[in-house]
């Protein structure tokens, strides 16, 4: 008897093995294969097989014109179908023509004084508030600061390592000297929680790019748990394993949130904003725009540049007249 032919792979299952071949991470696999989806509903259902450039046009224009959405939204959108159809479906595309692209609209950060981050850190509760700490003393990214490993910090150095950073990029910052004891008190309940894990059976971590194989008693060693783990354990949605993973940012980000209204703040802050003070307060203490642009991890200078604008008062630093009537 012959055996049935097995049913081929749907094609969200081939989006998210092309995203985990090419090491991507779970949250651009996500976002890729939404917006697939999305795009296949707009089409009513049409496989992406039967479309091409006028379809993925008329989707991108919807979401500017209809959607209202913002341009980096729109350009994820057409990143996920363009990688669709070079990686998945194997045609891609030619060039796109005439697609309505959203505003782009310059905006300043948002930067707050050295007071008001005094004010901001001071209502933050731990370990929230040496994670706002670190954002501010050392310019990281929020999930740049969730992401860290006790292997990262070097208190000897006073460095931190950043790993695969914004475009997947390592960098080193600077360890400040004032977090020095808190965050040693941090690393040491990481200890006693990441023993209790072992006892209990658990107390393996999540390693990028199959570590897991090369180094296979690596994921239980201390100095690759994250120094900011989550209360839980949780089910790795790739391996299905049992896992301690690194605290959420919706509960970093809601904490600055409420601290930023009981610090009666009249700016709309963000835990980006700290990492937007750390920049524009260096340059404010004579730092090297270069300096700054390597320690913030920006490819290009001219990203960085925008904090120049945060340091010029209204009329580029000039005074008004009215203040010398």
């Amino acid at each position: 008897m012959t055996a049935p032919h097995p049913q081929p792979p749907k094609l969200l299952d081939r989006v998210r093995h092309a995203c985990r071949v090419r090491h991507y991470s779970i949250r651009t696999e996500d976002a890729y294969a939404a917006w697939i989806e999305r795009f296949i509903r707009f089409h009513n259902i049409r496989h992406p097989d039967t479309m091409a450039e006028p379809e993925v046009n008329a989707f991108l224009t919807h979401l500017a014109v209809e959607g209202n959405v913002a341009a980096s939204t729109q350009n994820q959108a057409l990143c996920a179908l363009l990688f669709l159809y070079e990686h998945v479906l194997e045609r891609p595309l030619n060039r796109i023509e005439g697609v309505i692209r959203a505003n782009r609209p310059k905006r300043l950060p948002v930067v707050l004084t050295r007071e008001e981050v005094r004010r901001l850190l001071a209502k933050l509760d731990d370990p929230y508030r040496l994670m706002g700490q670190l954002m501010y003393g050392s310019g990281l990214r929020l999930l740049e600061c969730l992401r860290l490993r006790v292997k990262d910090i070097d208190f000897a150095r006073g460095e931190i390592t950043v790993r695969e950073g914004k475009g997947n990029k390592d960098r080193v910052t600077m360890l400040p000297v004032a977090v020095h004891p808190r965050l040693r008190d941090q690393l040491d309940t990481v200890r006693l929680q990441h023993d209790k894990d072992l006892r209990a059976g658990f107390g393996r971590v999540y390693l990028p790019h199959a570590l897991d194989r090369k180094l296979p008693a690596a994921a239980s060693e201390f100095r690759w748990q994250y120094v900011f783990p989550s209360a839980k354990l949780s089910l790795d949605p790739r391996s299905g394993a049992k896992r301690r993973h690194h605290a959420h940012e919706s509960a970093i980000s809601k904490a600055v949130t409420d601290a930023v209204r009981a610090a009666e703040l009249d700016k709309r802050a963000t835990s980006h904003s700290l990492r937007h003070s750390f920049a524009t307060h260096l340059l404010e203490g004579g730092s090297d725009i270069r300096t700054v642009q390597e320690l913030l991890g920006h490819a290009d200078v001219s990203t960085t540049m925008i904090y120049t604008h945060v340091l010029n008062k209204g009329g580029h630093g000039v005074t008004s007249p009215l203040d010398a009537v």
